[in-house]
């Protein structure tokens, strides 16, 4: 599995992300704007305030998907890890891992990835572990085959 194609892959879908959190910061925006007074005044500043928070929701997911994809930027592609770290790829007996950012599981190239964030329970039990260590998994012990 090309490690590299997987980043690349996986900046698509954050890229999708990002355009959908955009779209809908803007479309509330736009709604919380278009909000005409009314003569019950309290209901056009209820409109407003929940188009305007509505607005705030979007744009902290715009925000943390950009920040997801900075992440992958710094995934270097001529870095070779020999243990488990940011940027891991490991191929493991429970399937293919990749340390990088939370997205859960990645369809790529026929194969799902498993995208774990390095703070989560599983990528904790990867750091610093070497081909052939162990890990639990799914109450399931677990061994990593390879790491690319």
């Amino acid at each position: 599995m090309n490690k590299q194609e997987l980043v690349e892959h996986m900046k698509g879908l954050l890229d999708e992300r990002m355009q959908v959190a955009w779209e809908a910061m803007e479309a509330a925006q736009d709604s919380a704007n278009d909000q005409s007074k009314s003569s019950a005044g309290d209901k056009y500043e209820t409109a407003r305030s929940m188009g305007q928070l509505d607005r705030n929701m979007h744009a902290r997911q715009y925000e943390q998907v950009r920040q997801e994809r900075v992440i992958l930027e710094r995934i270097g592609e001529a870095e070779t890890l020999t243990r488990g770290a940011v940027g891991a790829l490991l191929e493991t007996t429970a399937g293919w891992f990749f340390i990088s950012v939370s997205l859960g599981a990645v369809k790529f190239n026929n194969e799902t990835v498993l995208a774990v964030s390095s703070s989560s329970p599983v990528g904790l039990s990867f750091l610093g572990k070497e081909a052939g260590g162990e890990f639990q998994f799914l109450s399931k012990p677990h061994k990593i085959l390879s790491i690319h």
